[in-house]
């Protein structure tokens, strides 16, 4: 059994914990209220401009060759070369946040053989793949606590190179969102444009009017201005969404953390409470074994007095 003095100690140092734990908690509120004005400010931007794609692919005429379109690609698809972009927080304490991201990673890796390039965002998302001698093509070196729109062209430009230069064929991004207190890693397509050939393949509803629609220079040359910032867009989304989930993550992982704590403690005072408890009785035990013997010494040595009188 643990000594009062070990009971103390550990219930000293679940208290300094505890401290360590509701802080985080705070903190991670307050960035969250932060993120997800971030996100309420963004989600227009982003539903606008994929709102323009669809309006413009919706009258894109047949035959439209563009670097875009997912009919340009004439390579099997075992054979094409995928990116994987990768969105991680830069420290742990965030419940099953990166991992749920690097498990998903992985398990599309493995089926790729060879064909495959990261672009990882993210300190966690690094040192996994550096630890598992797993080549990382592109690490994009800036915390993924602020995310900025001047990081997302940023990166935006970074991976439309790979692809005008046909060093990938297929960019994949591997994100967290968070609905309520519910996150949820996402697992989306993001070059070439499935929108489009999802689009395309509508067929128009009864009674609609077709609107009509003049490209000038060309649809291509459209599509060449408008994808780029719809990249753009959705890059800074996934980062405003990471950072918004990461926070609640772990917010929810600082307030578990807090009430395991509070658990441990009614716990470990319970024990403290009786082993104290037993060690007064036993001491009050000792004290009156002790004063017992006393006496019976005494009277002892009273009988022993009296026989040497006679």
């Amino acid at each position: 059994m643990a000594t009062i003095k070990e009971i103390r100690d550990r219930i000293n140092s679940v208290n300094d914990t505890k401290k360590i734990t509701n802080a985080m908690y705070l903190i991670s509120s307050t960035k969250l209220r932060k993120a997800k004005k971030m996100l309420t400010e963004t989600e227009p931007f982003f539903f606008a401009t994929q709102a323009m794609i669809s309006r413009v692919v919706r009258h894109l005429p047949e035959g439209v060759e563009n670097i875009f379109l997912e009919t340009r690609l004439d390579i099997p698809e075992k054979e094409r070369r995928k990116g994987y972009i990768i969105f991680t927080d830069d420290k742990g304490l965030a419940g099953a946040y990166n991992h749920n991201v690097l498990d998903i990673a992985e398990e599309h890796i493995k089926n790729d053989g060879d064909k495959w390039k990261l672009f990882v965002i993210g300190e966690v998302g690094r040192f996994h793949f550096a630890s598992k001698n797993m080549d990382i093509e592109e690490s994009f070196l800036f915390t993924s606590q602020n995310p900025t729109l001047h990081r997302a062209r940023k990166i935006a430009a970074e991976i439309l190179d790979y692809y005008y230069s046909r060093q990938i064929d297929e960019f994949y991004v591997i994100y967290t969102t968070v609905h309520g207190n519910v996150c949820e890693a996402r697992f989306e397509k993001l070059l070439p444009l499935d929108i489009i050939t999802d689009i395309q393949m509508m067929e128009q509803p009864a009674g609609v009017m077709r609107e009509e629609f003049l490209m000038e220079p060309s649809p291509s040359a459209i599509l060449d201005n408008i994808v780029p910032n719809y990249i753009t867009g959705f890059i800074y989304g996934a980062l405003v969404e990471a950072f918004c989930s990461v926070q609640s993550a772990r917010m929810m992982a600082m307030d578990s953390a807090n009430k395991n704590a509070e658990k441990m403690l009614d716990n470990l005072q319970r024990t403290y409470n009786r082993t104290r408890q037993a060690l007064i009785t036993q001491e009050i035990t000792e004290v009156v074994s002790g004063a017992k013997a006393l006496k019976r010494s005494k009277e002892a040595k009273k009988k022993g007095a009296a026989l040497e009188k006679r």
